[in-house]
């Protein structure tokens, strides 16, 4: 049953300035353990499900659900490493959907970790099973519109190279900057090379050649971007690496300028 709040509609999930990302909150580990017995899981299960990614093996000296195998499974979670956190979430999500016949419980766990997310400014979020990258709302809006629009016209392509940057953007312990620029301006490529059928040019060379296609002086956008990403997404220079605000800016105007492209060659 919906909460007092939800069902007199008083509940909106806001969103929090993201200032979480490389750590898993105190407060979170111990609401992922409640969350998990309030979906079906027993404190044993859990056990398992934990010491199988923390490689532990469970204490044998401890056999009672409360407060003995609880007490376990708390000190595991909030001893781990963070990344390990989210590892066991992304079990734990598995364990669900095998072993429960019921969507809906899968349904809801999901959704109220992600509810979590934003509501405490956790840059993460659950989407197909697995613990991802999350941006600003306008963020997400932008790349899954890219993504969507892409599909449907037959960039696959250029959708994937999306995919793969938000992976790259989703690696843990340490997100990968670099690659998610790398593919990200790829993803621009493959639709500017479509769109224009010169699909031999690098993206440089293409704006230089087909100057119509994005009218002046937004055309700069491309260029500066293109020229931003040869400089630190191919060719890195010792000592300065792009930084995630920076690789998140170039996926999500990359995604942006394929959209418009992609736009306007149905117009």
């Amino acid at each position: 049953m919906d909460s007092f709040s939800k069902r007199h509609g008083f509940s909106s999930v806001e969103e929090s300035e993201i200032t979480i990302r490389e750590d898993a909150p105190e407060d979170f580990r111990g609401f992922l353990i409640q969350l998990s017995y309030e979906h079906g899981l027993k404190p044993s299960t859990l056990r398992g499900l934990v010491c199988k990614v923390l490689k532990k093996m469970p204490d044998p000296d401890n056999w009672s659900e409360y407060p003995n195998v609880d007490g376990e499974v708390t000190n595991l979670i909030f001893a781990c490493k963070w990344y390990k956190v989210y590892d066991i979430l992304e079990r734990i999500l598995n364990y669900l959907g095998e072993h429960n016949y019921d969507p809906d419980i899968y349904n809801s766990f999901e959704k109220e970790i992600n509810e979590y997310y934003i509501e405490n400014g956790i840059g993460w979020k659950v989407e197909g099973g697995l613990v991802e990258f999350r941006g600003t709302e306008a963020f997400e809006s932008v790349v899954k519109n890219a993504q969507s629009i892409e599909s449907e016209a037959g960039h696959i392509t250029a959708s994937k190279e999306l995919h793969q940057a938000l992976g790259d953007l989703s690696r843990r312990p340490h997100p990968d900057a670099t690659g998610a620029i790398q593919h990200a301006m790829a993803s621009l490529e493959c639709v500017a090379r479509e769109i224009t059928g010169d699909r031999k040019a690098n993206l440089g060379d293409i704006m230089k050649r087909h100057t119509y296609i994005i009218p002046e002086p937004l055309d700069q956008a491309i260029i500066k971007a293109w020229g931003y990403a040869s400089e630190n997404g191919r060719h890195i220079r010792e000592g300065r690496e792009p930084s995630l605000n920076e690789a998140e800016l170039i996926v999500g105007l990359s995604a942006s300028l394929g959209s418009y492209l992609i736009k306007c060659q149905k117009a």
